[in-house]
Protein backbone atom coordinates (compact mmCIF):
# COMPACT_ATOMS: atom_id res chain seq x y z
CA UNK A 1 0.00 0.00 0.00
CA UNK A 2 1.06 3.64 -0.43
CA UNK A 3 0.76 6.28 2.29
CA UNK A 4 1.58 9.97 2.01
CA UNK A 5 3.09 12.52 4.36
CA UNK A 6 6.33 14.40 4.93
CA UNK A 7 10.01 13.58 5.36
CA UNK A 8 12.00 15.95 7.57
CA UNK A 9 15.74 16.03 8.19
CA UNK A 10 18.51 18.61 8.47
CA UNK A 11 16.04 21.49 8.64
CA UNK A 12 14.12 20.61 5.47
CA UNK A 13 10.72 19.02 4.92
CA UNK A 14 9.46 17.34 1.74
CA UNK A 15 6.19 15.75 0.66
CA UNK A 16 6.66 12.02 0.06
CA UNK A 17 4.74 8.88 -0.86
CA UNK A 18 5.90 5.75 0.97
CA UNK A 19 5.45 2.09 0.21
CA UNK A 20 4.19 0.14 3.22
CA UNK A 21 4.65 -3.58 2.69
CA UNK A 22 2.40 -6.11 4.42
CA UNK A 23 3.67 -9.70 4.32
CA UNK A 24 1.54 -12.59 5.55
CA UNK A 25 -1.49 -14.79 5.02
CA UNK A 26 -5.10 -14.80 6.22
CA UNK A 27 -4.08 -15.34 9.84
CA UNK A 28 -0.97 -13.27 10.52
CA UNK A 29 1.04 -10.48 8.99
CA UNK A 30 4.17 -8.39 9.35
CA UNK A 31 4.40 -4.71 8.40
CA UNK A 32 7.53 -3.24 6.84
CA UNK A 33 7.82 0.54 7.41
CA UNK A 34 4.73 1.91 9.16
CA UNK A 35 4.61 5.26 7.39
CA UNK A 36 2.27 8.22 7.95
CA UNK A 37 -1.17 6.62 8.32
CA UNK A 38 -1.90 4.25 11.20
CA UNK A 39 -5.59 4.03 10.22
CA UNK A 40 -4.79 2.80 6.70
CA UNK A 41 -2.13 0.38 7.92
CA UNK A 42 -4.29 -1.22 10.60
CA UNK A 43 -7.16 -1.45 8.12
CA UNK A 44 -4.87 -3.30 5.71
CA UNK A 45 -3.84 -5.71 8.44
CA UNK A 46 -7.49 -6.21 9.42
CA UNK A 47 -8.16 -8.91 12.01
CA UNK A 48 -4.90 -10.73 11.35
CA UNK A 49 -2.37 -11.05 14.16
CA UNK A 50 0.43 -8.56 13.54
CA UNK A 51 3.70 -10.26 14.47
CA UNK A 52 6.03 -7.28 14.07
CA UNK A 53 6.49 -3.77 12.71
CA UNK A 54 9.89 -3.81 11.02
CA UNK A 55 11.65 -0.53 10.25
CA UNK A 56 14.09 -0.60 7.35
CA UNK A 57 15.63 2.55 8.85
CA UNK A 58 14.60 5.35 11.19
CA UNK A 59 13.99 8.37 8.96
CA UNK A 60 10.76 9.87 10.20
CA UNK A 61 8.74 9.07 7.07
CA UNK A 62 9.32 5.35 7.62
CA UNK A 63 8.54 5.24 11.35
CA UNK A 64 6.11 8.05 12.16
CA UNK A 65 3.07 5.75 12.41
CA UNK A 66 4.89 2.85 14.08
CA UNK A 67 4.09 3.63 17.74
CA UNK A 68 0.40 4.13 16.94
CA UNK A 69 0.18 0.87 14.99
CA UNK A 70 2.02 -0.91 17.81
CA UNK A 71 -0.36 0.49 20.42
CA UNK A 72 -3.39 -0.67 18.46
CA UNK A 73 -2.11 -4.16 17.66
CA UNK A 74 0.36 -5.08 20.38
CA UNK A 75 3.00 -5.82 17.75
CA UNK A 76 6.65 -5.10 18.62
CA UNK A 77 8.61 -2.44 16.74
CA UNK A 78 11.94 -3.76 15.46
CA UNK A 79 14.86 -1.58 14.32
CA UNK A 80 18.58 -2.01 13.72
CA UNK A 81 20.60 -0.84 16.72
CA UNK A 82 22.68 1.60 14.64
CA UNK A 83 19.63 3.76 13.87
CA UNK A 84 18.77 4.59 17.48
CA UNK A 85 19.91 8.21 17.10
CA UNK A 86 17.57 8.78 14.15
CA UNK A 87 14.71 7.04 15.95
CA UNK A 88 15.09 9.31 18.98
CA UNK A 89 14.84 12.39 16.77
CA UNK A 90 11.26 11.38 15.90
CA UNK A 91 10.17 9.42 18.97
CA UNK A 92 12.20 10.63 21.96
CA UNK A 93 9.66 9.23 24.44
CA UNK A 94 9.27 5.76 22.88
CA UNK A 95 11.98 3.19 22.28
CA UNK A 96 11.77 0.26 19.86
CA UNK A 97 10.78 -3.07 21.37
CA UNK A 98 13.69 -4.97 19.88
CA UNK A 99 16.82 -4.49 17.82
CA UNK A 100 17.71 -6.26 14.60
CA UNK A 101 21.11 -7.59 13.63
CA UNK A 102 22.58 -8.80 10.37
CA UNK A 103 21.32 -12.25 9.31
CA UNK A 104 18.59 -12.40 11.92
CA UNK A 105 15.66 -14.41 10.68
CA UNK A 106 12.04 -13.37 11.09
CA UNK A 107 9.17 -15.68 10.22
CA UNK A 108 5.60 -14.77 9.36
CA UNK A 109 2.96 -17.11 7.96
CA UNK A 110 5.65 -19.72 7.33
CA UNK A 111 7.76 -17.31 5.27
CA UNK A 112 11.28 -16.50 6.39
CA UNK A 113 12.68 -12.97 6.08
CA UNK A 114 16.44 -12.59 6.46
CA UNK A 115 17.77 -9.28 7.76
CA UNK A 116 20.60 -7.83 5.66
CA UNK A 117 22.40 -4.87 7.20
CA UNK A 118 22.72 -2.44 4.28
CA UNK A 119 23.99 0.87 5.71
CA UNK A 120 24.67 3.99 3.71
CA UNK A 121 21.35 5.78 3.44
CA UNK A 122 21.27 5.50 7.23
CA UNK A 123 23.67 3.74 9.62
CA UNK A 124 21.14 1.10 10.61
CA UNK A 125 19.47 0.64 7.24
CA UNK A 126 18.42 -2.92 6.54
CA UNK A 127 16.93 -4.92 3.70
CA UNK A 128 14.76 -7.98 4.19
CA UNK A 129 15.31 -10.93 1.87
CA UNK A 130 12.45 -13.38 1.46
CA UNK A 131 13.94 -16.23 -0.62
CA UNK A 132 10.64 -18.14 -0.86
CA UNK A 133 8.97 -15.03 -2.30
CA UNK A 134 11.90 -14.29 -4.61
CA UNK A 135 11.80 -10.78 -3.12
CA UNK A 136 13.96 -8.32 -1.23
CA UNK A 137 12.47 -5.35 0.59
CA UNK A 138 15.15 -2.67 0.34
CA UNK A 139 13.75 0.38 2.14
CA UNK A 140 15.72 3.34 0.82
CA UNK A 141 18.90 1.38 0.03
CA UNK A 142 17.96 0.49 -3.55
CA UNK A 143 15.30 1.90 -5.87
CA UNK A 144 14.30 1.41 -9.47
CA UNK A 145 17.07 3.48 -11.02
CA UNK A 146 19.80 3.25 -8.43
CA UNK A 147 20.83 3.50 -4.78
CA UNK A 148 19.13 5.67 -2.20
CA UNK A 149 20.08 9.25 -1.41
CA UNK A 150 23.16 9.93 0.70
CA UNK A 151 23.27 13.72 0.87
CA UNK A 152 21.96 14.09 4.41
CA UNK A 153 23.21 13.52 7.96
CA UNK A 154 24.40 10.04 8.90
CA UNK A 155 24.58 8.91 5.27
CA UNK A 156 27.51 7.82 3.10
CA UNK A 157 27.64 7.19 -0.64
CA UNK A 158 30.66 4.80 -0.57
CA UNK A 159 28.94 2.85 2.21
CA UNK A 160 25.66 2.43 0.35
CA UNK A 161 27.51 1.28 -2.78
CA UNK A 162 29.37 -1.33 -0.73
CA UNK A 163 26.09 -2.47 0.81
CA UNK A 164 24.49 -2.85 -2.60
CA UNK A 165 27.57 -4.64 -3.96
CA UNK A 166 28.01 -7.06 -1.07
CA UNK A 167 24.45 -7.74 0.04
CA UNK A 168 22.05 -7.07 -2.83
CA UNK A 169 23.87 -7.74 -6.10
CA UNK A 170 24.78 -11.17 -4.72
CA UNK A 171 21.10 -12.16 -4.67
CA UNK A 172 19.64 -14.10 -7.62
CA UNK A 173 19.21 -11.78 -10.64
CA UNK A 174 15.49 -12.45 -10.86
CA UNK A 175 14.90 -11.28 -7.27
CA UNK A 176 12.14 -8.68 -7.14
CA UNK A 177 13.22 -5.44 -5.43
CA UNK A 178 10.43 -3.80 -3.43
CA UNK A 179 11.69 -0.40 -2.22
CA UNK A 180 10.44 2.15 0.29
CA UNK A 181 9.34 4.55 -2.45
CA UNK A 182 8.43 4.14 -6.10
CA UNK A 183 8.12 1.20 -8.42
CA UNK A 184 9.38 -2.35 -8.01
CA UNK A 185 12.34 -3.54 -10.04
CA UNK A 186 14.71 -6.53 -10.10
CA UNK A 187 18.33 -7.14 -9.19
CA UNK A 188 19.03 -7.92 -12.86
CA UNK A 189 17.58 -4.58 -14.00
CA UNK A 190 19.61 -2.56 -11.50
CA UNK A 191 22.91 -4.43 -11.74
CA UNK A 192 24.37 -2.81 -14.90
CA UNK A 193 24.36 0.82 -13.74
CA UNK A 194 25.25 -0.14 -10.16
CA UNK A 195 28.26 -1.96 -11.54
CA UNK A 196 29.43 1.33 -13.07
CA UNK A 197 29.69 2.87 -9.59
CA UNK A 198 31.46 -0.21 -8.25
CA UNK A 199 33.98 -0.05 -11.09
CA UNK A 200 34.85 3.52 -10.08
CA UNK A 201 36.29 2.22 -6.87
CA UNK A 202 33.39 2.44 -4.46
Amino acid sequence: MITSGTFSLDGGTWEVDNNVWVVGDDDEALVIDAAHDADAITAAVGDRRLTAIVCTHAHNDHINAAPDVAARTGAPILLHLDDRILWKATHPERTPDGYLSDRRRLTVAGTELVVLHTPGHAPGAISLHAPDLNTVFTGDTLFAGGPGATGRSYSSFPTIIRSVRDELLTLPPETCVRPGHGETTTIAAEAPHLQDWINRGY
